[in-house]
């Protein structure tokens, strides 16, 4: 499992596509439950995570398709890894997809954030509440 260097996970989540695409790209949504961030889906848009005791993490988006994608850099200069969200409709909610992408295989972030995102994907649906 060394050479892993991506973090896939996906999560059902009661809500219709535009509730979910809203937690992901609403700052104040998103800050609800993952961080504060200035987040806006618009292609080229520069912004930070706040993500506390591990500082301001610079993000740019680079793709976004409203209520099915969403593509953006995280912690450029640092990890240098991108994070890409994917809606599919599912009954009468939505299943949300997670690729965090581009780890130092066998990394302390790796690890960390593999099992950091789990939990971070259930608080999504209570933060829509």
């Amino acid at each position: 499992m060394t050479d892993k260097t991506d973090i896939e996970l996906d999560q059902f989540i009661a809500r219709e596509p535009a509730a979910v695409w809203r937690a992901l790209t609403e700052p104040e949504l998103l800050a609800r439950w993952w961080a504060a961030g200035d987040i806006k889906p618009i292609v080229g848009h520069r912004f930070t995570m706040d993500m506390g005791s591990w500082g301001q993490q610079p993000c740019e988006v680079l793709e976004v398709e409203p209520e099915r994608l969403l593509v953006y850099t995280f912690a450029e200069g640092s990890l240098d890894t991108t994070i890409t969200w994917r809606l599919e409709p599912e009954g009468s909610g939505t299943r949300l997809f997670l690729k965090h992408a581009g780890f130092v295989p066998g990394s302390i972030s790796l690890k960390g954030m593999g099992s950091g995102w789990p939990g971070l994907l259930r608080r999504i649906e209570p933060a829509l509440a």
